[in-house]
């Protein structure tokens, strides 16, 4: 048993107290804290926020010797038990990192608490010191007193999984066909942003996800639904046990807001199937210590984001043409990502680790995201497997018996031998679609069920290849230059500031929306590192500045049928 005591009895300091006591099998222990954090492909090192390490026996202080950025490693005089004291600064408000102030706590335990090795698939034991009124929401089992108390997991990984939110907060608890589900919110609202009726739509969520997967119930034994409700932000993160989303009570008040809250709560759940227990090979088990390179990210977040679109409008919070609106919005911003003619959905996946999570201004240049492109492959997949009699569920449900209920992990070869078993061309299809660079057939699997991308014209700054920015009385800056763009051509680069179009200034990104003449030749000047440079700029006379989902109404009666059982997402 590794026992672990955390202290937050001063959260205006902003510092977790971190104890870890263990009884060592063999003189020499090595000590780790995890780079980074299952389902967020990034190293975060969260070593960057440890300090004070300690480590004694029996009172007596041993000498922790640096092996490597985050592990440690000491040799020991006999097989006394050990007790590791170290803090852990929690100012990081994500939902995958640490945050501590008077109001709340909320820890990502990868974050905090380092591995022993050789002790990773022991119990280990939680237990908690609290400001007085605190609570302590997390989805592990409760320990009686007279077992110790605290909570138990079942060994390292089971801990580190485990979202830990803390403070005086109320919660709510449901049932999702007999299995226990807890309902938790930290808002900074001004007034309550959720409507009252909140938690019997989480629940529908819930139990239409079940349906989607075909299961009796949901794959955790119980289940926790933690929400921040920031001003700023958006984001989730899933768990075995549960789920951390972040969203804006200012969006939350927009006429779209609920829906989408409700989206970002089903893709989290819907994880706990696909990707937490259903996960590439690669991922069994995680090795904390660096990067795990696979090519099958596209698989877990493509397949999740285009499934959760569909959930709102089968609980009744949404309607057909919202739907189109969301889906269609992708597919706008997937055509407008030149990125997609340089980097192959399996290559996107792979370099999650130094690309998604590290996007620059003109990332989308040479990028495409796993979870916008792989939301595509699952809609031409879903209407592909429909020439055939079946669907994406079909496959998906296939693989969670094979694969996810059991936690094997699959392969590359897997996900491409599923779905040729229920349509033998996308044996050649679907690797073309995963490592080439070339669109699928978007427009002729649209027409399947009665739809038609239809583009819309740019206009201003979007004809020159411009996105720009300005705060306020801040100077106007060029944020994005396409690299096939006519700003790009004209020589403009990011972060240069835009001063003056044919002599007239330009302080706002209505002045230059305004003062673009398409087709004509014009002088920009710019300012870049202090020094003033005219730039020849000639637009194209027009462009597409975006993309609409809608019904095409000359489509026939066989399309509009098709569609009502791909809104369903049936076979």
């Amino acid at each position: 048993m590794v026992a672990v005591e955390l202290s937050l009895e001063e959260p205006g300091r902003q510092l977790v107290s971190v104890s870890i006591s263990w009884t060592p099998h063999h003189r020499r222990q090595v000590l780790q804290l995890p780079s980074w954090t299952p389902g967020s492909y990034l190293i975060r090192d969260y070593v960057q926020w440890l300090e004070d390490l300690q480590l004694s026996q029996n009172d007596a202080p041993r000498a922790v010797r640096r092996i490597a950025v985050n592990r440690w490693q000491v040799d020991l005089p006999h097989l006394e038990p050990l007790t590791l004291r170290y803090r852990i600064q929690a100012s990081e408000l994500t939902v995958r990192t640490c945050h501590l102030d008077r109001s709340h706590g909320f820890l990502a335990l990868a974050a905090v608490v380092m591995e022993v090795e050789g002790q990773r698939w022991t119990p280990h034991q939680l237990s908690l010191n609290l400001p007085e009124d605190w609570h302590a929401f997390l989805p592990l089992p409760e320990r009686a007193p007279e077992d110790g108390g605290g909570w138990l997991a079942a060994d390292f990984d089971a801990l580190v999984d485990t979202p830990l939110e803390l403070g005086p907060h109320l919660s709510q608890t449901f049932e999702v066909r007999g299995v226990p589900h807890r309902w938790v919110c930290w808002s900074e609202a001004p007034e309550p942003g959720l409507p009252s009726d909140w938690i019997a739509l989480l629940q529908a969520v819930c139990d239409r996800c079940c349906e989607l997967m075909g299961e009796a119930a949901p794959a955790a034994e119980r289940y926790l639904f933690i929400l921040h409700l920031l001003e700023q932000g958006y984001g989730g993160l899933e768990h075995d046990l549960g789920s951390v989303l972040q969203f804006s009570w200012r969006d939350l008040a927009e006429a779209d807001g609920l829906r989408h809250l409700l989206q970002l709560a089903a893709h989290e759940y819907l994880h706990q199937w696909n990707v937490r227990r259903l996960r590439p090979r690669a991922l069994v088990p995680y090795d904390y210590g660096g990067p795990v390179i696979t090519a099958d990210l596209w698989f877990a977040e493509g397949i999740t984001s285009y499934l959760d679109l569909f959930l709102p409008l089968h609980i009744g919070q949404a309607r057909e043409a919202d739907l189109l609106s969301d889906l269609g919005r992708d597919l706008s911003r997937y055509r407008l990502t030149p990125g997609r003619h340089h980097q192959s959905l399996s290559l996107s996946s792979q370099e999650a680790w130094v690309k998604l999570y590290r996007r620059h201004d003109n990332a989308a240049d040479s990028q495409v995201s796993y979870y916008l492109k792989g939301a595509v492959v699952a809609l031409c997949l879903d209407l592909h497997l429909r020439r055939h009699g079946q669907a994406l569920l079909t496959v998906l449900r296939s693989l969670w018996q094979r694969f996810g209920r059991h936690g094997g992990g699959y392969s590359r070869e897997d996900l491409i031998s599923a779905f040729a078993a229920t349509a033998a061309d996308l044996a050649l299809l679907l690797p073309i679609w995963l490592d080439d660079c070339e669109d699928p057939d978007l427009d002729g699997y649209l027409a399947d069920v009665g739809l038609a991308l239809r583009p819309h014209s740019a206009a201003g700054a979007a004809l020159a290849g411009l996105r720009v920015s300005a705060d306020g009385g801040a100077p106007l800056l060029a944020r994005r230059v396409e690299r096939d763009g006519a700003a790009a051509r004209a020589g403009c680069l990011s972060g240069d500031e835009l001063l003056a179009l044919d002599g007239w200034r330009l302080r706002r990104p209505e002045d230059l929306d305004q003062q673009l003449r398409p087709g004509s030749r014009q002088e920009l000047l710019i300012s870049r590192r202090g020094r003033l440079h005219s730039l020849p700029l000639h637009c194209a006379e027009s462009g597409t500045g975006h993309w609409t989902l809608e019904l095409n109404d000359a489509a026939p009666p066989d399309a509009h049928r098709a569609r009502e059982r791909w809104l369903q997402l049936v076979p």
